[in-house]
């Protein structure tokens, strides 16, 4: 009898998986994509449908479909497996565990909570009036399950307590604050009061956090206030309405970015369904680290590079474009900004001037770079030398972020034409940009405020081990072997000094996946020039490992004054030299 995770892959495919989260391409008989799980520019992700497997030749994730729905949901395996069963009508029966872990608990405190705020919603008239006076219909109100907290101090406390959650599962769930120590209300009080509530959901749909608004000011309460990081709630893994915005960011090929909650609402209202909102997240916080703003971003390059900002066309707005569009170029996005009008905002124009005037301010979006260029020229006033200033230190970088070569000439052609600065100039800023960046990458520093990402990478070593030894698990795997595995086997042992079952050992927890990696590499091409070439190279890099010792060695004995062993170690360095160059010249082979 087949057990609940066969059925499950049996029902769905790594293709069917995997491709609801990313956008897949042909690559062969496999699929690839950017790697959701690391920073890359690339493709170095792949999917194997016959295997049921993917591979990240960039980050070495692998797995199969719960350790991809475990990794990118951030689910353990239990969540994962409960997630994928409902997705492909498999009961789990006496398979599933009946005690909750702590995750699914609160899970289902939030999802009680938001009930609750669903059903005072429905008893708040004043609430709902404003919400239809912003231009929302009553079937987007019940789309995006948009709530109400009461004023009361205890009433979700109360009514959640009822319901059978602890204290101490409320106040993690992030839904409560302890009174201080001698308050007249003792022990819990609610943190949403008075507000208009919007779940914050998963990419599954889970509400994991609430964003509240205020809808009377007076004067004293902060317009926004969010859920703060819980168990199931960090920042810069979730995006307001990605939950329901993915399949049309996938179908469409491109995403838009806005502000607010009402942004997102009246956008999808708008008939633009590939809309998503900083609101509540990392993207929102200008004191959030430029790796979690990489990490949000992240979020939407996995399903298209193509991005459109449109946030407040404020200061603040403005800076935020600034900062999360020179993040999103260094990340190998295209990137737009919608076409506002001075002063208004998505919701703003949605509701006052309809559905066709929010269509013509994507259409005639404008590329970051040409935005900010106008911008900078505006700001200039006609004085050349000011914007010529404004240029170097404002625009270049942007320029700079660029990943191809065509586009930085292309853009630096038209800054040059409308701002009336010699090509040459701009071409010389440039380079000095491009100098600072790249020392700042030597020290471990990127554009996107990660580690770059040669920082953390596999030893070349390491990685021709891997390479030779994939196709010898490969072929050993088939019925036929095209080549003689035990001959490279051997050669690999006497190289490395080590026995060929250690190696086989060693590796063989890794086996399907160095298969994978070979077969990728290789399908059905000829392949036996190329491990006499990697063969020669890992005899290089196993010299060049004795070469450093050797060199170590000698700074040791120079600072000793042992002048005789110095000679010693002298000679023995000149002799690793001539083999590495023996080889090289193709000389010798052992």
């Amino acid at each position: 009898m087949s057990s609940p995770v066969q059925k499950i892959k049996e029902k769905l495919s790594i293709e069917d998986v995997v491709s609801s989260y990313i956008k897949l391409d042909k690559a062969g008989v496999n699929l690839k994509a950017k790697c959701p799980f690391h920073n890359e520019k690339t493709p170095s992700f792949f999917v194997s449908p016959d295997r049921g497997t993917y591979y990240c030749f960039g980050c070495g994730a692998s797995g199969d479909i719960f350790s991809f729905v475990e990794n990118f949901e951030g689910l353990d395996f239990k969540g994962a497996l409960k997630m994928l069963a409902d997705r492909a009508g498999v009961k789990l029966g006496d398979y599933s565990v009946e005690k909750k872990d702590e995750k699914e608990k609160l899970l289902l405190v939030m999802e009680a909570a938001t009930l609750r705020f669903i059903d005072n919603l429905s008893h708040q008239r004043e609430a709902m009036e404003y919400l239809k006076s912003r231009g929302l219909a009553e079937q987007s109100v019940k789309e995006f399950r948009i709530g109400f907290a009461k004023e009361e101090w205890r009433d979700l406390y109360d009514y959640l307590k009822k319901k059978g959650f602890s204290d101490s599962e409320i106040e993690k769930a992030g839904l409560t604050k302890k009174s201080e120590k001698g308050s007249s209300s003792g022990g819990f009080y609610d943190r949403f009061r008075n507000r208009i509530i919007f779940p914050i959901s998963d990419s599954g749909g889970r509400v994991i956090a609430f964003s509240g608004r205020i809808f009377k000011d007076d004067g004293k309460s902060a317009k926004y206030l969010n859920s703060p990081e819980t168990l199931i709630f960090k920042k810069s893994s979730v995006l307001y309405g990605l939950d329901k915005a993915k399949e049309s960011i996938r179908k469409n090929n491109f995403s838009i970015l806005v502000e607010g909650q009402m942004d997102l609402v009246l956008s999808h209202q708008a008939m633009f369904r590939n809309t998503v909102a900083t609101s509540g997240t990392a993207l929102s916080d200008t004191e959030v680290s430029k790796e979690n703003v990489v990490s949000n971003l992240g979020l939407i390059r996995r399903l298209s590079d193509n991005l459109v900002l449109a946030f407040d066309s404020d200061k603040a707005g403005m800076t935020a474009t600034a900062r999360a569009g020179k993040i999103a170029l260094s990340l190998g996005m295209d990137v737009k900004v919608a076409n506002l009008p001075e002063g208004s905002d998505p919701a703003d124009l949605i509701s006052r001037d309809g559905a066709p005037s929010w269509k013509e301010a994507i259409k005639n979006s404008k590329h970051l770079i040409e935005f900010l260029l106008n911008g900078a020229l505006k700001d200039a006033g006609g004085d050349m030398r000011k914007a010529g200033r404004i240029i170097k230190e404002k625009i270049l970088p942007y320029v700079d972020s660029l990943s191809s070569a065509i586009e930085k000439s292309y853009f630096l052609k038209k800054i040059s034409d409308l701002a009336s600065v010699p090509l040459s100039a701009l071409e010389e800023d440039l380079k000095k940009i491009e100098k600072d960046r790249m020392m700042g990458e030597k020290h471990g520093e990127s554009e996107s405020g990660i580690a770059s990402p040669d920082s953390g990478i596999m030893r070349r070593q390491d990685y021709i081990i891997r390479r030779l030894l994939g196709v010898v698990f490969w072929q050993k795997s088939l019925p036929e072997e095209k080549t003689d595995t035990d001959r490279i086997l051997l050669e690999i042992s006497e190289v490395l000094g080590r026995k060929p079952e250690e190696l086989l050992e060693t590796y063989g927890k890794e086996k399907e996946n160095l298969i994978f990696e070979a077969e990728v590499f290789y399908g059905s091409a000829p392949f036996d020039k190329d491990l006499e070439e990697m063969l020669l190279h890992l005899q290089v890099e196993c010299l060049k490992e004795k070469l450093e010792t050797k060199m170590r060695e000698l700074g040791l004995v120079e600072s000793a004054g042992e002048a005789d062993k110095s000679s010693e170690i002298l000679k023995e360095i000149a002799e690793i030299n001539q083999k590495i160059q023996n080889i090289k010249s193709g000389r010798l082979k052992k």
